[in-house]
């Protein structure tokens, strides 16, 4: 009966130490510098503090250091919370497809990017498609600081979709009339509350999931359909020599959104590991996540802890309860 009882006990004072290791070791999540980013960084963070007992600390940064972090498994950085395919594709090849050491969840959920304009300026002056905005007389409508040409926002520094709108713009023949603005999303969603506040032309990079839909009245631009052979585009890491060897005369495939996460996780922290390899989004919800943290400005947390609770089963089955 002792030697029962000790046994129970070891085993009692296993299972406690196992459970405190879990609950001590700092799970790094990063919030990448855009609007889905955020959402997704927030609802992940509250899922392993709330219901998996683990210290969660929300790192900023951009795509090139996070996916670095993950890669040296060191728990600098260990969760990318919406890995964009394949607009991150030349990070993915590099640590899950080469490396080995970071891992993509095995569900996704769809999104989707294109040039949007504000509804009311574009139907006044027949702006349908990007080629729309090709000529002069687009140019000059939409110039709105007098310097002779229109204003189109390719997107935030560090983003690969980014370097493909610049390509876009270029063979699209836009930049040949446009400047060609590159700042954070922040400055952009000013510019262009500003621009429909007082009846202005303004192009924009847009995508989903965003608040932007919930916010404001704006019309994607017609685009022609995707096709490979027709989108050819070399990242600045590959070759410096990128911008000349890239070619884009078609819009943009849908997204494929996953969260990423480092595989040393699996040693360290192998619940987590096993929640971020099963958890399933969905645009409606992410889009939704969007507007009440970044338009609301509520808390984070707060958002994703209501949406928990009112979808306990369905965050139950990501946790294999």
């Amino acid at each position: 009966m002792k030697m029962v009882k000790a046994g129970l006990l070891a085993g009692v004072l296993s299972l406690g130490t196992a459970a405190s290791a879990v609950a001590q070791d700092l799970i790094r999540v990063a919030e990448p510098n855009w609007a889905s980013g955020r959402a997704m960084a927030a609802l992940i963070s509250t899922v392993i503090e709330d219901r998996l007992g683990s210290q969660v600390e929300v790192v900023p940064g951009g795509n090139a250091v996070i996916f670095a972090g993950m890669d040296r498994g060191k728990g600098e950085i260990d969760v990318h919370p919406d890995v964009w395919m394949p607009n991150q594709e030349n990070f993915t090849k590099e640590y899950v497809d080469q490396n080995g050491t970071v891992a993509l969840s095995e569900n996704s959920y769809t999104g989707f990017s294109a040039f949007c304009a504000p509804r009311e300026f574009a139907e006044k002056h027949g702006i349908k498609s990007v080629f729309d905005l090709a000529t002069p007389e687009a140019a000059a409508a939409m110039d709105r600081d007098g310097d002779g040409m229109g204003e189109i926002w390719l997107g935030a520094p560090g983003w690969t979709s980014t370097n493909q709108n610049k390509v876009k713009a270029r063979d699209y023949g836009i930049s040949n009339f446009f400047e060609e603005i590159v700042a954070e999303e922040e400055v952009a969603t000013a510019s262009i509350s500003d621009a429909i506040a007082k009846g202005e032309g303004f192009v924009f990079y847009c995508y989903a999931p965003h608040y932007n839909w919930f916010v404001f009245d704006m019309v994607q631009l017609e685009e022609p359909p995707y096709e490979a052979s027709k989108y050819t585009m070399v990242n600045p890491s590959e070759d410096p020599e990128w911008f000349e060897k890239s070619s884009i005369t078609v819009g943009a495939q849908d997204k494929s959104i996953h969260v990423g996460y480092s595989k040393s996780l699996e040693s360290r922290a192998p619940m987590v590991a096993a929640f971020l390899k099963n958890i399933a989004m969905d645009v409606e919800t992410v889009n939704e996540f969007t507007n009440e943290i970044v338009v609301k400005q509520r808390d984070g947390k707060e958002v994703a802890r209501e949406w928990i609770a009112a979808n306990s089963d369905r965050v139950d089955g990501w946790l294999g309860l």
